[in-house]
């Protein structure tokens, strides 16, 4: 099960989600009979690529922060 695949954080997974749409559309019949599951692990493969970007932005910019109340803190202790 996927989350919201079409958001602002996913715009690069756009073609392949759509080619998913796509074959869903095709029929139950189409689906059961795993014909888009290929496509699935390309948007799941993809997905997780797009997560990996942004868990190490995230991790770097709360890295970055961190320092910043670390020398906070210092110039805090060191003038009291």
């Amino acid at each position: 099960m996927h989350p919201h695949l079409h958001t602002k954080d996913n715009t690069a997974c756009e073609e392949i989600m759509t080619a998913l749409e796509e074959c869903h559309e095709r029929g139950f019949l189409w689906k059961s009979m795993g014909m888009c599951n290929d496509t699935k692990h390309k948007v799941t493969l993809c997905l997780r690529a797009e997560r990996l970007k942004r868990s190490a932005a995230n991790r770097e910019a709360a890295k970055i922060k961190r320092e910043r109340v670390k020398a906070m803190w210092a110039d805090v202790e060191a003038n009291s």
